[in-house]
């Protein structure tokens, strides 16, 4: 049964003059007995002789609750002059900083009541009841028997059923080459692959390995130097640990994939090693190789693809990163402050399904604790993950740079990513220049100040090699990180987590487990040991429940751009929002007459599909 929600509209109309308001008191009768035990007070508009003032609340009441409320024109701490608001302030801040706690690296506190913290201040019952729903729904799954596939086509019986024609799409081309090739550019992770300049020392291919699947006349060192090839390595597994499974510890490779981009413009797998230090039983497979070997090498470097996806680029590289973002502002910002009122809308929702996510998800009794990795390997993955992120890897200009990638053809990502982070970074720019007129402006804002230095020093554990700044002095600074952080928690996240069960449903497209080692030998593989090496259909039934419950789509999704709590007062802020709304329609206007010439759409970064914030 979906929550009987119900909305009311109650007209005060007092005797006489109100005077300067400074703060409104809000309180639900605690003596007055009625069936709700709490209310969400959404705002409440005092109309006086100089005009309409704005008080936004957006929280849950609680019987005999007192709450305090501040008027909606955005303020900074040192913009307070009255006593009164100056201790309340104060006192917001003190009880925000006792409320919210961390623990750990990008943790939250997770004491008794932090669900019913995040209920009053940033959850809505119809997300609580879905999410207690899937909570169910997993526990289902996992006692589902293991059952041992006849042929690859029981897997399609699977696929066939689902919402998505592109996962139907993957189930029939995910053996092609130039698909294989495609993903690492516009699937479900878009972000690791890289320009190869130069052959890596532990990754001896030659030219007569690659020459027949080059252009005719061309060597694999001209290609180089011509920034044709491109390398995808995930050396981030050398070693990992991995659980057993019956009697025996699974394998994970570091493997090593070389890609040609040929005269046709598609990206084409020319060259695997699946494990980083070459030797005869650690052979590179190449296209020309049997059919059941080539394809089996392709199975493990997207079986690490998709392990290190999940783990670090999706969860630690946005729902993680969000955290961050998120812990530091309900700590540092007063709900008046300019900044909260900006970054709220895009935090919503984080922190209560991170803190589940922990538990049925990545926990010691989660889904993904039947990964290839298990518990124990998935969290030290998290760890070097962790390690490697930098600033410069979460802004999308410097991150394309870095990687060489400016200039590939059909990067969707690339092309729809850039044109968001400049639109956000519009936004951003002029909200800024509207609340600090200038540098000095930002110097001072203790609250903005405090926000930084905690994302520095609890979120990235005071790592200066990160980039991560840890105060700002200007105002350029500033409008580039808050840049970066709405479009972390939104574009990106909507971009590494849409499209997971559209290529993720075909289990052999990116399996989360892999139950037999990597081949050690050209020729001894066959379709038998590509079905043994695959999941059962009891495991691959729980990864495709999982995938398809993180792609699920709200019915009441708030998309980027829409704000439907108002918390700013003023024309200003309500322009900019106007404007960055209509930049946002365009580009998804732009995106729609594009892909309806494509193949294969690349729909995630449409502003229509992208969330404001992180929900799922």
């Amino acid at each position: 049964m979906p929550f009987a929600i119900q909305t009311r509209t109650y007209t005060i109309k007092p005797k006489s003059s109100l005077g300067n308001l400074l703060l409104l008191q809000l309180e639900k009768d605690p003596f007055l007995f009625l069936p709700e035990n709490q209310w969400f007070c959404s705002k409440i508009v005092v109309t006086a002789p100089e005009g309409e003032l704005l008080f936004p609340c957006y929280r849950w009441i609680s019987r005999g609750e007192l709450v305090e409320l501040r008027g909606g024109r955005a303020k900074k701490s040192f913009e307070d002059v009255h006593p009164m608001l100056i201790k309340h302030r104060e006192k917001d801040i003190m009880m925000r900083k006792n409320l919210y706690k961390w623990v750990g690296i990008c943790a939250a506190c997770l004491h008794n009541s932090f669900v019913y913290i995040m209920q009053k201040y940033i959850c809505r019952p119809a997300l609580l009841f879905k999410l207690s729903f899937y909570m169910y729904i997993f526990k289902v799954i996992l006692v589902i028997s293991n059952l041992k596939p006849k042929s690859v086509l029981a897997y399609q019986r699977m696929v066939k059923n689902s919402v998505s024609s592109l996962s139907e799409y993957v189930a029939e081309h995910w053996k092609d080459d130039d698909f294989f090739g495609y993903q690492f550019l516009n699937g479900t992770n878009p972000t690791v692959i890289k320009k190869c300049s130069k052959l890596p020392s532990n990754f001896p291919v030659t030219d007569e390995m690659v020459e027949p699947f080059l252009a005719a006349g061309c060597s694999l060192k001209k290609e180089i130097k011509k920034g044709n090839i491109f390398i995808c390595d995930n050396k981030i597994m050398d070693k990992i640990p991995t659980r057993m499974y019956g009697e025996e510890p699974l394998q994970m490779p570091a493997s090593m994939c070389l890609f040609y981009l040929n005269p046709e413009n598609k990206l084409m797998p020319i060259a695997i090693q699946l494990n980083q230090q070459p030797s005869e039983q650690n052979p590179i497979f190449l296209p020309s190789d049997s059919e059941p070997d080539w394809l089996l090498a392709k199975i493990f470097v997207r079986s690490a693809h998709a392990l290190e996806f999940e783990s670090v680029d999706h969860l630690l590289g946005t729902h993680f990163m969000a955290e961050i973002f998120t812990v530091a502002a309900l700590r540092n910002f007063h709900p008046v402050h300019p900044l909260y009122k900006l970054l709220i809308p895009h935090f919503e929702y984080t922190l209560h399904i991170n803190t589940l996510s922990r538990i049925i998800l990545f926990g010691p009794e989660g889904i993904l604790n039947t990964s290839t990795l298990g518990y124990e390997g998935t969290k030290e993955l998290v760890r070097r993950g962790f390690a490697q992120i930098t600033y410069s890897s979460l802004c999308l200009p410097d991150n394309i740079a870095a990687r060489g990638l400016e200039s590939i053809p059909n990067y969707y990502y690339r092309d729809d990513g850039l044109k968001l982070w400049n639109i956000i970074n519009s936004y951003v720019k002029k909200m800024m220049e509207h609340f600090y007129p200038s540098d000095a402006d930002v110097s001072k804002d203790a609250e903005l100040q405090g926000w930084i230095q905690e994302v520095f020093t609890h979120g990235f554990l005071g790592n200066k090699h990160s980039g991560i700044p840890s105060d700002f002095t200007n105002v350029k600074d500033l409008v580039k990180f808050l840049t970066m952080v709405i479009f972390t928690v939104t574009a990106q996240h909507a971009a590494l987590n849409n499209g997971q069960f559209d290529y993720l449903a075909w289990v052999l497209n990116g399996a989360l487990l892999l139950r037999k080692p990597p081949p050690t030998t050209k020729g001894q593989s066959s379709l038998e040991t590509i079905l043994e090496t695959a999941p059962n259909i009891g495991e691959t039934v729980k990864f495709a429940t999982l995938i398809l419950i993180l792609s699920e789509k709200y019915s009441d999704m708030v998309l980027l751009g829409a704000y439907p709590d108002e918390r700013f007062d003023g024309p200003e802020p309500k322009q900019i929002i106007q404007e960055f709304q209509a930049e946002l329609s365009c580009l998804s206007e732009a995106i729609q007459t594009r892909n309806a010439e494509l193949e294969i759409p690349y729909t995630y970064l449409n502003p229509t599909q992208i969330e404001n914030s992180i929900t799922i």
